[in-house]
């Protein structure tokens, strides 16, 4: 089934989209520093009757509009909220990776009735304690890229999002032509503030504030939530490890697993087929994932 590219209009700017199919929408969410490309060879897999696939771009990142807002957490919920009205999505299942977990998980929360399940995958799950909890390079990374003026150089003029950290996430090396795509959004300084920014967002040591309540609230509300709800892994994972893996099963009552494989950050570039078995597997037929006894867990 071919999917299309589209734009559609988002408070005073527009959103990127590629969609294929009819039926629930399947609602795709990607984080820092990608876009929907990310999800370029899992979507083909999931394609079939009954399933309504969108892959959409975050505001301020891929082929979305880029307009003068602070790309705050809150800012992207709100983005996704306007345009899910905007196409008058309901019965949503999210999967998401990275940030577009928290921004899926605080929809959740928002609007509870319009969502039937939530797939997530690497994300922001938890404020982090503490700059202790991260590990030696990536305490130094993510300190230099909070650090005023440093974070600066490090984010809009070097690109160090795309061109280092991107690159370090994965466990297969992109081609030339992949590392394109994901650099063309990004070709000069101004349009790199978004990936700057969610960067600082990380919760570490209670800052900031208001996204270290949102991913608190968002993961308590998950607990008590009736819809299906998955966790996509890899080995050894990055955000999602071993520990964080084994806290996520005790606090979240029903939460199907699936394990990926050897995989670094961004599961669904190194692992497409296993991400897109997964979810096929917990979609079920017609793409009825949210309904008594439909997929795995």
């Amino acid at each position: 089934m071919p999917f299309v590219s589209k734009d559609v209009h988002v408070a005073g700017t527009t959103m990127r989209y590629l969609e294929s199919g009819q039926g629930p929408p399947v609602v795709f969410l990607h984080g820092n520093p990608t876009s929907s490309y990310l999800w370029r060879d899992v979507l083909p897999r999931l394609a079939g009757p009954g399933r309504r696939l969108i892959a959409v771009d975050l505001i301020g990142m891929g082929g979305s509009g880029k307009p003068e807002i602070g790309y705050h957490l809150s800012d992207h919920i709100d983005y996704v909220t306007a345009f899910a009205e905007a196409l008058s999505l309901t019965d949503i299942t999210f999967v998401a990776h990275d940030w577009g977990v928290a921004i899926s998980l605080e929809y959740l929360r928002r609007h509870p009735a319009r969502l039937r399940a939530v797939a997530i995958m690497e994300g922001h799950l938890r404020p982090v304690p503490g700059w202790d909890d991260f590990d030696p390079g990536g305490r130094e990374i993510f300190q230099r890229l909070r650090t005023p003026g440093l974070g600066e150089r490090l984010a809009l003029e070097e690109n160090f999002l795309i061109e280092t950290l991107l690159p370090a996430g994965l466990q297969r090396q992109l081609t030339a032509a992949e590392l394109q795509v994901y650099r063309a959004p990004y070709a000069n300084p101004a349009a790199r503030r978004p990936l700057l920014q969610w960067t600082r967002e990380i919760p570490v040591a209670g800052e900031p504030a208001g996204v270290a309540r949102t991913l608190t609230r968002a993961w308590q509300h998950l607990a008590g939530s009736p819809v299906r709800k998955l966790l996509v892994h890899g080995r050894p994972g990055a955000i999602v490890d071993a520990a964080t893996l084994a806290w996520c099963r005790q606090t979240q009552p029903g939460l199907a697993v699936a394990d990926a494989g050897p995989a670094g950050h961004f599961l669904p570039e190194d692992r497409p087929a296993e991400v897109a078995a997964a979810l096929d597997a917990w979609l079920g037929p017609s793409g009825s994932a949210g309904r008594e006894g439909t997929g795995p867990g």
